[in-house]
């Protein structure tokens, strides 16, 4: 695994109207692994990936995507400059088709963009039949494929998920799961991953850390917060994790 840093911020405030939620995170994402970031509903976790992808301003502190500043840079120009966001509402365009989603997301040659096409569909085979549906009758999973298609479909060199699973069947996570240690095991994206099920986070991730209240309270290998017991619990429940 490459320790080169796709994702850096370093004492990141961010939050609504100028006003913080979000206070002093630190946190690190390399090249080819997949960091979860866990919390409870309210912690702050959104709000760190919109601000990621710009669609929040950053209000304090430091924040480099693949080696560069991006506080101030438009959304768009974020995602041009390689990252992919899957939101928590998957943003679609529901009245759009599956096809015109994914043309939306193509930036490069017209020949380049057919093959981009091409390779994310065979990720996601289950796409193919569907691709001239408009997105606002597919069902949930299904339109958490498109959202994932769409974000993925030029292999960005950095990726954030958030709450995939929400709203999900199970067997429908079991099969994106691998989809996400795809992109980095095999095509060396760094992954963030928002999560709120604990489980299937660890399950996936390399690494963690949990915020509770915009503050980060825990971090570590996926294996040593999978052992937490007591410090993981209290992060959730806003209690006093023990030092570490």
């Amino acid at each position: 695994m490459s320790a080169e840093p796709v994702l850096s911020l370093r004492g990141a405030m961010a939050g609504y109207d100028g006003t913080p939620v979000v206070h002093g995170v630190d946190l690190e994402v390399n090249a080819g692994e997949i960091v979860a970031l866990l919390g409870p509903n309210g912690a702050g976790k959104t709000t760190t990936l919109k601000t990621i992808s710009g669609l929040l301003p950053l209000l304090g502190g430091e924040l480099d995507v693949l080696g560069e500043p991006v506080a101030g840079t438009a959304p768009h120009q974020v995602a041009r400059n390689g990252v992919g966001h899957v939101t928590e509402g998957r943003s679609l365009f529901f009245h759009l088709t599956v096809a015109e989603n994914l043309r939306l997301a193509r930036r490069e040659s017209r020949g380049r963009r057919r093959e981009a096409t091409d390779m994310i569909l065979e990720v996601f085979p289950e796409l193919v039949p569907l691709l001239d549906r408009r997105a606002g009758l597919l069902s949930g999973g299904q339109q958490q494929m498109l959202a994932m298609a769409r974000a993925m479909v030029h292999r960005p060199p950095l990726l954030l998920i958030d709450e995939m699973s929400l709203g999900l069947a199970p067997v429908i996570v079991q099969r994106l799961l691998p989809v996400v240690r795809a992109a980095a095991a095999e095509h060396g994206a760094g992954v963030l991953l928002v999560e709120q099920h604990v489980g299937i986070a660890l399950g996936v991730a390399d690494r963690a850390y949990v915020m509770s209240g915009g503050t980060m309270t825990l971090s570590g290998s996926a294996d040593e917060l999978s052992q937490a017991g007591f410090d993981l619990e209290a992060s959730y429940l806003g209690g006093t994790a023990a030092p570490r």
